[in-house]
């Protein structure tokens, strides 16, 4: 069964997230160029202001291998340079994709 990522930055605004998926080669209006592996993201700023990506992975293992090899040069390219305040894994029970 698929996990969930859930991770916070703080400090992190809409400019530097749209500068890391530049950095990647991600569109975030279009399903190409997406990491192997990756079933869902969607990012997005909360009540306080920090930005929260969720992602839905077909195994942890995936997750950890983009993020060495891709996404932690980007981050740091794209102007994040440090860890998210917070890192959650979910284990899904259940996982439905119902569409745009």
């Amino acid at each position: 069964m698929p996990a969930q990522l859930i991770l916070t930055f703080e400090g992190v605004s809409e400019t530097e997230y749209r500068a890391v998926n530049k950095v990647l080669g991600v569109d975030t209006d279009s399903p190409d160029n997406w990491p192997d592996g990756m079933i869902m993201h969607a990012a997005g700023l909360n009540g306080e202001g920090h930005l929260v990506v969720t992602e839905v992975w077909e195994s942890t293992d995936k997750q950890e291998a983009f993020l060495k090899e891709r996404l932690e040069p980007a981050l740091a390219e794209g102007g994040i340079t440090g860890p998210p305040s917070s890192v959650t894994w979910i284990e899904l029970v259940s996982h439905v994709h119902l569409g745009d």
